[in-house]
C-alpha cells in the first residue's frame, strides 16, 4: 500500500478489525519511510448479478425477493424462521457460486422449489403454483402427483 503522505511503497499493517458496517475491514497502517499512520478500508468486490426475467427484462439481483417468495409459501406452515433463512442462504450461495453475470429467474425458481420440497410439501406446492403459473386444475394435479410419489 502506497503511503498517502510521502508516496513510499512499503507500509505495514499494525491493526485490523471489522469496520462499523461489518462489511469491510478497517486497517491501521504505518509508513516505513516517514513513520506516519493512516487508515484504509477493504471491501470484497462482488460481481453485479443481473436476473433475466421471463419477459426478457433484466433487473439487479435482490435477495429480499427470494425471501418474500419463500415467506409467502411458508405462511402458516410449520417452517421456522431459521429454516427459511437457510433456504434463502443456500439459494443465494448457489447463484453466486455459478460466477455468471446473468442468471435466469427460472433457474432461481427451480433452486427455491428444490429446497422447499425437502422442507415442506405444502410450501413447495404453493411456491410452484405461483412460479409455474398453473393454468388449470390438471397442471396443479400433475405437480401434486410429483410430490406424492
Amino acid at each position: 500500500m502506497k503511503c498517502p503522505f510521502c508516496g513510499h511503497e512499503n507500509t505495514r499493517v499494525i491493526d485490523s478489525r471489522p469496520a462499523e458496517d461489518n462489511n469491510s475491514i478497517r486497517r491501521r497502517r504505518v509508513c516505513d519511510e516517514c513513520g506516519k499512520r493512516f487508515t484504509t478500508y477493504e471491501k470484497v468486490e462482488t460481481i453485479p448479478l443481473i436476473i433475466v426475467k421471463k419477459d426478457d427484462n433484466r433487473e439487479a439481483f435482490d435477495r429480499a425477493k427470494i425471501e418474500q417468495g419463500v415467506l409467502r409459501a411458508c405462511h402458516k406452515r410449520p417452517v421456522s424462521a431459521k429454516q427459511i433463512q437457510t433456504i434463502v442462504d443456500e439459494v443465494e450461495t448457489e447463484i453466486y457460486s455459478r460466477e455468471e453475470r446473468e442468471i435466469s429467474s427460472s433457474i432461481i425458481g427451480e433452486l427455491v422449489m428444490d429446497k422447499l420440497k425437502d422442507v415442506d410439501s405444502v410450501a413447495y406446492v404453493r411456491f410452484a403454483s405461483v412460479y409455474r403459473e398453473f393454468k388449470d386444475i390438471n397442471t396443479f394435479m400433475d405437480e401434486l402427483k410429483k410430490v406424492l410419489h
